[in-house]
């Protein structure tokens, strides 16, 4: 059996591959970062799976592409822990940038990740070329699910939301500072917390506050990331992936036109253009 993974630090898909002619079973745990979890807490996701662990014994390659996998250590982590659980096992362990672009293209382009986190890569048609590290959420993150929450936070309290936003935001969300200082700094994952605040952004992307937070972020993530690769963008194509991404399509499309580029496509979830090319890669056997 072979095990795909694609995950970011809120949720992980996984996809079981029994053999080329039966359809791959889909699961979904939370998502599994090294970068932010430690290695009891990422046992646990994977052991708390009754549908996963059915079939320890029966996997024998996984794939892995994750948040936080973008050194040894992480990787070194996750292979040992894979080889744990599921023992009959090799893994590989990549970082999420490589999900992306096995999601859009077979050939050079940029892609760019808009989810809980972001990031952005040049892959040449075989290697992934970053310019700009992943420094997480603290410092970087433009553009994305965490970075939106955190900005609608301060919103409201510097007092600088409209009273109609302001009651809708109260409505949908406990505010009490206490709560909220404890999941912020108390929280093992506060990215995943902060990101939880990008759906209402997005169900309220006409008013003028939101429209106004959301342009500002994806500005920054542009001019900070995508335009590292001004020089081949001018002949390859521009790909994005994610949720905020794909249900800000329209936002990002304006402020890329501002700065006369053109995004060739929109992935909400890249799992599933990943099954497709297992599909047709012929990767199972019969």
């Amino acid at each position: 059996m072979l095990l795909i993974a694609d995950s970011g630090s809120t949720k992980c898909d996984w996809v079981l591959f029994k053999n080329k002619d039966q359809e791959p079973i889909k699961i979904r745990t939370k998502g599994l970062n090294p970068a932010i979890l430690k290695k009891e807490d990422l046992a646990g996701i994977i052991l708390n799976s009754a549908e996963l662990l059915q079939f320890k014994n029966d996997i024998k390659t996984i794939y892995f592409f994750g948040a936080g996998c973008n050194n040894l250590q992480s990787i070194t982590l996750l292979e040992n822990l894979f080889h744990t659980v599921f023992p009959q096992s090799k893994s590989i362990v990549k970082e999420d940038t490589m999900a992306a672009v096995w999601a859009t293209t077979n050939d050079p382009a940029v892609v760019c990740i808009l989810g809980t986190g972001s990031n952005c890569c040049f892959y040449d048609g075989e290697n992934i070329q970053l310019k700009v590290p992943a420094m997480g959420y603290l410092l970087m993150d433009e553009g994305s699910g965490n970075y939106f929450g955190k900005e609608l936070l301060k919103s409201y309290y510097y007092n600088q939301m409209p009273e109609d936003l302001k009651v809708a935001f109260e409505q949908e969300f406990s505010l009490d500072e206490n709560e909220v200082i404890e999941k912020l700094y108390q929280n093992s994952t506060p990215n995943q917390y902060l990101a939880e605040y990008a759906v209402f952004l997005f169900q309220h992307k006409a008013h003028p506050l939101i429209k106004r937070i959301i342009g500002e972020g994806f500005a920054k993530f542009i001019d900070n990331n995508i335009l590292q690769f001004k020089e081949e963008l001018k002949s390859v194509p521009l790909y994005f992936v994610g949720s905020v991404a794909f249900y800000g399509q329209d936002f990002l499309i304006s402020a890329l036109k501002e700065r006369g580029i053109k995004a060739s496509r929109f992935v909400k979830r890249p799992i599933d253009n990943v099954i497709n090319k297992i599909k047709e890669a012929n990767f199972l056997d019969s």
